[in-house]
């Protein structure tokens, strides 16, 4: 398969986990023989910075003439704590999944057996957990009109909902549960907020076309505490913008570890893949960022594209590396494997599986591995 791929690196640690992810691409291309052709393309506060612009039309106009991007990550303190600042980093961000029409966020939540004592959790509690969250994108309070008195001591926000932007990430939802374990479950807040109630009506309409998959509700506060008391009972959850960035952070942790967690930014015709990390600027250019759930997107990405073998290829080079050890300090405090050294690891355990499976434990260990 061809396919053209824009790499939007952006900032912090973001071009150096990138980095690692189009390495574990490439050793996909060559042991599946496939042909993947990558444009750079700035963004976020770095596009700022050279351009004034957080998203410019030169990087828009590359992403809407590839198949798919790649995302590394973006946001700057510099900005963050500023805030009479008129162009920001995140609004880059929101016009590219504007623009793009990427309405539906997918990020699926899975603790790895190796890792359940990093969780800060019981292993009780996380043992199985294995859902997947879709966060609509593009709708909600985020891109509704936004109002400042002129004395600047009253502020508003709109959140509005339209049946048409709550129908068509909720097709996607269904069809994600009945290809799963058939539950699905819409986190609103519908005994307050009309577009709650406006999201759990058109949500129950169409759940009669699904009746193979069983509709549950919860409210947002309760479901953010079932989240930490028995995340297993999850298996699909649906919910809208502000309220799925809420929940999804809060479930990164579940697994020990942010940098864990890919996501996938679906639309009819574009389709972008990220870590739901930050741009962790404190990290950046130490080598120490956790470069899994950037590879994990582009796992999702050729998912995407039906390449089902490939993207397992990369799951089992990933489970490879955390099985032995191969992680960064945040899953290891004991660890001296830097970010290139497990993307490297992981893309050459792609290769040649059979080859690390019998690694030298000892050498991994040491980081000595002669295979790197």
């Amino acid at each position: 398969m061809n396919l053209k791929i824009a790499l939007l690196g952006g900032d912090g640690v973001g071009p150096e986990v990138l980095a690692q992810a189009v390495k574990c691409l490439q050793s996909v291309e060559v042991t599946f023989n496939h042909h993947f052709t990558y444009t750079a393309a700035i963004v976020g506060a770095h596009a700022i910075e050279k351009t004034g612009d957080s998203l410019p039309d030169s990087t828009l106009a590359i992403c809407k003439n590839s198949d798919a991007i790649l995302f590394g990550a973006i946001g700057s303190p510099k900005y963050d704590n500023d805030p009479s600042a008129k162009v920001r980093p995140e609004q880059g961000l929101l016009k590219l999944r504007k623009e793009l029409g990427l309405f539906s966020n997918i990020r699926p939540v899975r603790v790895y057996q190796s890792l359940i004592d990093r969780s800060p959790l019981k292993k009780e509690i996380i043992s199985g957990v294995d859902f997947i969250i879709y966060r609509e994108l593009t709708g909600g309070i985020y891109f509704g009109e936004k109002k400042l008195s002129e004395d600047g001591t009253v502020a508003s926000d709109l959140c509005e909902y339209s049946e048409k932007e709550i129908s068509r990430i909720t097709h996607l939802a269904f069809k994600a549960a009945k290809s799963r374990s058939g539950k699905l479950t819409l986190i609103d807040k519908a005994n307050v907020l009309e577009s709650s109630r406006l999201w759990r009506k058109v949500v129950t309409r169409i759940s009669a076309s699904y009746p193979e998959v069983a509709l549950n509700f919860l409210f947002i506060d309760n479901a953010a505490m079932q989240m930490i008391l028995n995340p297993s009972q999850f298996d699909v959850i649906l919910t809208s913008n502000m309220f799925g960035d809420i929940i999804s952070d809060e479930a990164s942790v579940i697994g020990g570890s942010i940098g864990l967690l890919a996501s996938a930014s679906i639309g009819a015709d574009k389709a972008m893949f990220e870590p739901i990390h930050g741009s962790y600027p404190q990290a950046a250019g130490k080598n120490i960022a956790n470069p899994i759930a950037s590879i994990l997107s582009a796992a999702m990405l050729l998912e995407h594209f039906g390449l089902d073998e490939e993207a397992q290829a990369i799951h089992l080079a990933v489970e490879n590396a955390i099985n032995n050890k191969v992680v960064t300090p945040d899953l290891n405090p004991k660890s001296n494997f830097g970010t290139n050294y497990v993307g490297d690891y992981i893309a050459n355990s792609i290769v040649d599986t059979d080859e690390f499976l019998n690694l030298n434990d000892e050498n991994i260990g040491l980081g000595k591995s002669t295979i790197i």
